[in-house]
């Protein structure tokens, strides 16, 4: 994968201009929405009827969103004292390996939530009428991108610039 100046590969600006586009609209029109709620039951006593779906739906959207912004980022917990008690050679191909499993758990829960989508997309919101396989969508694609970064990291663990720069961490730490 050709990275540029920055060291950023094309996918991580891909997931970083979609995540990053995906959380400022989802937030922007939820607060739009829950405002103009709030000014329109304080001044007339109703409500948008519509007000409470969109949230609803753009939620779990926002929240997909900093999902895998935040793996692409490396923002996630992380269990890896195991792995500093291995010797520099054997991290590579440990870490490789753990990375391409994640991504294996990725694709089986994206193809599982494909495979939901025909029996979630009958289920209507009340009031927009939006099928139910929009949030299921969403899910789908942030496995599916977790996946992605996943073998990214593993091809970057096994031979690309993380592997060479942790190497040298972890001899520099023996």
């Amino acid at each position: 994968m050709n990275a540029d100046v920055q060291g950023r590969t094309w996918l991580d600006r891909l997931v970083d201009g979609v995540g990053v586009t995906v959380l400022a609209v989802a937030t922007a029109v939820i607060f739009v929405i829950l405002c103009a709620n709030t000014v329109l039951r304080y001044l007339t006593g109703s409500s948008l009827a519509w007000g409470n779906e969109v949230p609803e739906l753009l939620f779990p959207w926002l929240v997909m969103a900093g999902i895998v912004l935040a793996a692409r980022r490396g923002a996630h917990i992380a269990t890896d004292f195991l792995t500093h008690a291995l010797p520099a050679r054997g991290l590579r191909a440990v870490r490789a390996g753990v990375w391409l499993a994640v991504a294996a758990l990725h694709v089986t829960l994206g193809v599982a939530t494909w495979q939901l989508l025909p029996i979630v997309h009958d289920e209507r919101s009340p009031i927009l009428r939006v099928p139910g396989s929009v949030t299921y969508a969403c899910v789908m694609g942030g496995l599916w991108l977790m996946a992605l970064l996943a073998v990214q990291s593993a091809w970057q663990a096994w031979g690309g610039r993380a592997a060479a720069a942790s190497d040298d961490a972890a001899g520099a730490a023996r």
